[in-house]
């Protein structure tokens, strides 16, 4: 057993353990944020070490035994999802706005998603793997339109039904896509009997 596996088994073990013995705890709800502006079609995300780091290294959740993210940078893959629901729906939001002639003063973008670490971490074989409930919130500062008036509720309900029907990443997570995985050994692999050999795992779903 290598030292690195040591070192994770030794890291995980107390916060498993944790987790059999009080299930609500190792219940988080991960979340991202970001926010729109007047001048341009874009969403500026606000989460954390997502905007401090240029190149981005994502690692374990502190849930699951990983570092403090403000000390080391790394990012939860969960946050990271999050940011792209927040940051391709924003980008939609104010797109379709900008289409439909709806002004926009400013806005912010919420979303939150509820995730068990008992399923990930093997504690228990009946939590799921996964995040199971995820919100997404729109705050938004409407201006006045060309002619005067205030965007009204036909306006705004128009507004969210396009915005959810063209959001490329909400989409994506409504309507489950055709996934492939494929696990491989990397280069040709070894000469067994003068023929190359690679281990390959692969799965469709």
């Amino acid at each position: 057993m290598s030292a690195a596996t040591t070192a994770l088994r030794e890291k995980q073990a107390p916060i498993k353990d944790g987790y059999r013995t009080d299930p609500a705890s190792a219940v988080v709800t991960l979340k991202s944020s970001g926010s729109l502006d007047a001048s341009s079609i874009t969403c500026k995300l606000s989460t954390g070490a997502a905007v401090k780091e240029a190149a981005k290294v994502a690692g374990l959740h502190p849930k699951a035994g990983g570092p403090d993210p403000d000390i080391s940078g790394e990012l939860c893959s969960g946050d990271m999802l999050l940011d792209a629901l927040v940051a391709c729906s924003g980008v939609t939001l104010k797109a379709v706005a900008t289409a439909l002639s709806i002004p926009i003063l400013s806005g912010t973008i919420t979303a939150e998603g509820d995730l068990d670490f008992r399923g990930t971490l093997g504690v228990d074989r009946n939590a799921p793997v996964g995040i199971t409930g995820i919100r997404l919130v729109f705050d938004i500062e409407f201006g006045e339109k060309e002619d005067g008036r205030p965007v009204d509720e036909a306006e705004v309900e128009k507004l969210g039904k396009l915005t959810e029907r063209y959001c490329v990443v909400l989409q994506t997570l409504v309507n489950k896509p055709k996934l492939s995985v494929r696990v491989a050994e990397k280069g040709s692999g070894k000469e067994e009997d003068g023929n190359s050999r690679q281990i390959v795992w692969e799965h469709s779903a």
